[in-house]
């Protein structure tokens, strides 16, 4: 079958349409509109003759699970995606549930994380089913919730059995081939000084002061054990929340005073081969270095750990793997050039559920998948060109590891 020809049948019109569609949907985690996306998903499955129900995870929410079966003989593909979203922040100067195309972008909040890859992998399949293709391995969509509470909905469908030979994972890479992102941790530090006016200040231990030097130390970290200098390019420390004031009530109406109490809260991420224990572990040696410089104040790392949600290791595929090698000749395919791929900044910092996948599933896979640059922030949008070329990629995948019938 000619494959250029195969291509050349995409109705970018229509793909962008669809995408609109998804976009103008306000599927906000665990809400009512990501069970509207979800259903949303399975009448379109259901729509070009794909096997598609709902299928159920924690509480009353569903993903969307689809089967493009083969007539045997041949290996599977899974496609995974999210399509719950964060809220919508201030400053967007366009409708964030308006699915607005122009002449460069599409916009929307979730249309980069992720309904962007999601759109991508269905309209493959749609574009390939319309063409008349018949495959041998059967090609799985998943549409999931929860990424963003631990992949929730992924743990769901792989605890429910659900399994292929391969997998491709469609979180925002900018196209890239993601061959490694970091495990994460999240914590807290509590730092106790002892108070006094600021005319006795030099008496005082001043925590507000510890935080402040802690800080960019954190946030300049790398951990021990790294493989490699790319596994160690995936090391990062970050604090994202410090408030310092008078005791563990964090009381701020008495300025004068020096700070005696502060607490910190923030995340660290890790690679393959490192722990997230090791991680804590160098962080603190960090803690007692401080004490040693501010002589009287005791420092307390707290690991923060949601028992309720999984975790998200780190995930790791090799480079000369089948599924990277397939994802990189048809991204050259589509693109005449060597696709970027291995543990690439900043989505190797990322979370996904690729990690799971991986290690609760077993399978070989890989993150590959439209949007990026502009992610997480007002006017989130996609470039044109990268969703389009998303779908092609994904269309020479199929037919490369399902294997025309």
């Amino acid at each position: 079958m000619d494959r250029k020809a195969l291509l050349a049948r995409l109705d970018e019109k229509a793909c962008l349409d669809f995408l609109a569609g998804m976009a103008r949907i306000k599927s906000y985690t665990e809400t009512e509109g990501e069970r509207e996306c979800v259903r949303f998903m399975v009448r379109a499955m259901q729509a070009i003759g794909m096997e598609a129900e709902e299928a159920p995870v924690e509480g009353a929410r569903i993903n969307a699970i689809g089967r493009w079966r083969g007539a045997g003989g041949g290996r599977s593909l899974l496609f995974n995606g999210h399509v719950d979203t964060n809220p919508a922040t201030e400053g967007w100067t366009v409708d964030p549930w308006g699915g607005k195309v122009d002449d460069r972008f599409i916009y929307g909040i979730g249309v980069s994380n992720m309904k962007a890859g999601d759109a991508a992998y269905y309209c493959a399949v749609r574009t390939l089913i319309d063409a008349g293709v018949k495959l041998k391995g059967d090609v799985i969509l998943t549409f999931v919730i929860g990424e963003l509470q631990g992949g929730v909905g992924t743990v769901a469908f792989i605890d429910q059995g659900l399994r292929a030979d391969y997998f491709i994972n469609s979180e925002p890479s900018d196209l890239q081939a993601i061959t490694m992102h970091a495990g994460g941790g999240a914590f807290s530090i509590e730092l106790t000084g002892d108070t006094r006016h600021l005319s006795k200040r030099e008496q005082a231990v001043d925590a507000l002061v510890a935080a402040c030097e802690l800080v960019p130390t954190i946030n300049g970290m790398t951990f021990s054990g790294a493989l490699s200098e790319e596994h160690l390019s995936i090391n990062r420390g970050h604090v994202g929340v410090l408030h310092a004031a008078l005791g563990k009530d964090l009381h701020e109406w008495r300025a004068p005073q020096v700070a005696d109490f502060a607490r910190l809260k923030g995340s660290l991420r890790y690679a393959p081969g490192q722990t997230r224990e090791g991680a804590f572990e160098d962080l603190r040696r960090v803690l007692t270095e401080l004490e040693a410089r501010h002589p009287g104040l005791k420092a307390v790392l707290i690991p923060r750990e949601d028992k309720d949600r999984p975790s998200m290791p780190p995930f790791e595929v090799a480079k000369d793997a089948r599924i990277t090698r397939t994802v990189n000749a048809a991204y050259a395919a589509v693109r005449g050039e060597k696709q970027p791929t291995g543990a690439i900044t900043p989505p190797g910092f990322y979370g996904t559920d690729a990690s799971h996948l991986l290690h609760r599933a077993g399978m070989e896979g890989i993150v590959c998948g439209p949007g990026g640059r502009y992610n997480t922030m007002p006017d989130e949008r996609v470039d044109i060109a990268d969703y389009l070329d998303a779908i092609r990629i994904y269309m020479l995948a199929i037919l490369d590891i399902c294997e025309v019938a």
